[in-house]
């Protein structure tokens, strides 16, 4: 068989319905993630590298356990209190792409880390055009405007 037809004979093969990539349709449509306020949602933090998917925004599924929704500036009171919890936001672990957070970073954090903190008087200012619609589920918008950060 000449060189060509095997080229030919190869791409034909690829070609073949059975052997074509066809991603699911979850991967092939784009739902634009929302905030709070009903609009598209607006990254919280690039440096940092945040996010349940580490693409600086509080995006969420059903993989994301924690629920990664409030997109907030951290306080040297929250991170202790974290710390206090169980939650060490302080130390670096670079096996998770962390890098440790200092007072003034924006990280997405736990809705219910938040509102424990809250609860503690000592929840984080928060960037409301950044924070997940799917916080409403467990804090009011009106709780949340609170902690609005006014730029």
């Amino acid at each position: 068989m000449p060189t060509s037809s095997k080229f030919r004979h190869f791409f034909l093969h690829l070609d073949h319905p059975k052997r074509r990539f066809n991603p699911p349709k979850a991967l092939m449509t784009k739902e634009v993630a929302l905030n709070v306020l009903g609009e598209p949602l607006v990254p919280c933090s690039f440096d940092p590298l945040t996010g349940f998917f580490r693409d600086g925004c509080c995006k969420t599924d059903d993989n994301d356990i924690g629920r990664h929704l409030v997109c907030a500036i951290v306080t040297k009171a929250f991170l202790q209190f974290s710390l206090e919890k169980g939650n060490d936001l302080i130390t670096p672990k670079p096996e998770y792409q962390f890098p440790g957070l200092v007072a003034g970073d924006q990280w997405c954090l736990c809705i219910n880390r938040w509102a424990e903190a809250l609860a503690a008087n000592c929840a984080p200012q928060i960037k409301l055009e950044s924070t997940h619609i799917n916080a409403l589920k467990t804090v009011s918008l009106e709780t949340l405007k609170q902690f609005a950060v006014v730029e």
